[in-house]
Order: structure tokens, then sequence, then C-alpha cells
């Protein structure tokens, strides 16, 4: 299958926590996109791996992905090295996209740094030919993507460019509460985390409308990139 874009994320709910709505709407625009996720977030303070899994699914299908999958790479102890690059090499040359979308370049949380940068090598390297890997024992084509952009997250990192999601921000919300055992809920029982209050809740929201403030649209979301972007005129800017 070949895909536009592939969204990865070190943790199950990162990609919609940070390009949720900005997935939406280049799905209802005739994209094929798909979720790697690194790891199964088996070190979240609230629910466990097995539950993450299904969340994940669930919430898969209300973005209307093409195809999830998940690397099951050790929460919080990957590395970069040659054998995670590997495997991330893999899928990106599996499904091919275009556009790679990943981790912010610096945040809280210490894998959204690193598996930033991962998939980022990894995108560089998928490009080069004499790197061979297989898949159900058939050699794999060299692929680079044409673009590796990266979403923000916890932290207020400037973004080098904003989408426009108006519209979209309810499906990237009802994506989000798919992972109820993470988030904030009056009568749960289990320990209280930094994602699990309500003001976090409340963020993802006024957070993208402050962003649509910005670009007289209501809401947005915005990413860094790692070179410029270039336009054909300077009509293609809004």
């Amino acid at each position: 299958m070949k895909l536009d874009i592939l969204a990865v994320g070190a943790h199950p709910d990162d990609v919609e926590l940070g390009c949720g709505a900005t997935i939406a709407k280049e799905i209802s625009l005739g994209k094929k996109v798909g979720i790697l996720d690194l790891t199964r977030g088996e070190l979240g303070t609230r629910g466990s791996a097995e539950i993450r899994d299904k969340e994940s699914s669930d919430a898969a299908k209300i973005l209307k992905v093409e195809v999830r999958e998940n690397l099951a790479f050790s929460d919080a102890f990957f590395v970069n090295d040659k054998a995670h690059q590997r495997e991330v090499i893999k899928i990106i040359r599996k499904y091919k996209p275009n556009i790679v979308l990943c981790n912010a370049i610096d945040d809280r949380h210490i894998d959204h740094g690193k598996g930033s940068k991962l998939v980022s090598d990894a995108c560089f390297l998928s490009g080069l030919r004499k790197i061979e890997t297989e898949v159900d024992g058939k050699n794999q084509e060299a692929w680079r993507p044409k673009h590796v952009y990266h979403y923000i997250q916890w932290k207020n990192i400037e973004p080098d460019f904003v989408v426009d999601v108006s519209g979209f921000i309810n499906k990237k919300t009802e994506a989000i509460k798919a992972y109820a055992s993470q988030f904030y809920d009056p009568k749960s029982k289990e320990p209280t985390s930094p994602i699990a209050t309500k003001t976090f809740l409340e963020s993802i929201e006024y957070r993208a409308k402050d962003l649509g403030r910005l670009i007289s649209a209501d809401y947005a979301e915005g990413f860094t990139v790692e070179r410029y972007v270039a336009v054909d005129n300077l009509d293609d800017l809004i």
C-alpha cells in the first residue's frame, strides 16, 4: 500500500494529540494516511499496554486512517541506533509515504525528542539503496520521503508553518478521547498525571484556537521543518 502521509509517534496518542486534526483534514481531501507507533506506551502512569492497544485501534477507526502499526520498541528505553533505524526504514519502504509527520524535536517526555530524531534519521537512510532490508522474504526498494515535518506537543515550540484545521477539531478531540484511560476522568481511581488533568484536556482546544487566531482561522496545528518550505509564487501563501 502506497501512503501519502505516514504519521509517527513515540507513544500511542502522540499523533492524535500533535496532528490529529491535520490528519483528519488530509483524509477528507482524499489522502491516504497511516500511523506508526514506536512503543506501546507500557510505562504510562495510567492504564496498560493492552488497554492502549485497544484505544489506539479505536482512535485509528475514528480518524479513518488506512493502516496503523506498532513496532513495540521499549517505552522510555529505545535508542536511535542501527537496529531501531532499520525497523523504521522497513516501514518507510513498505508504505513509501511522500510526507512523514513525527514527534516534536524537543519536549517534556524524553521519548518525543528521541523518536523525532530516530524517525528523521531513518527517513534519510531509507533512501540509501546500499542499505538492504526485506519484509516477508522480499527485498525492499530504497525510498526517501519528500518532506519530514515535526508536530508540536507539550512545549510551545514556535511553528515554521501552521495548518488551518477549522472544522476538524472535533474529530481530533474524539480520537483523543478514545484513550479514555489516559485523560481526565473525575471518576477514575488511577494516579493522576500531567495529561490526566482537566486543564490539559481543555488546552487541546484553546492551543489550537490560539494558533488559528494568528492566521485568522478558527483552529490550527503547527509544525516545524528541517529545511526551507518553498512556494512557486507568493499566491501560495495564505
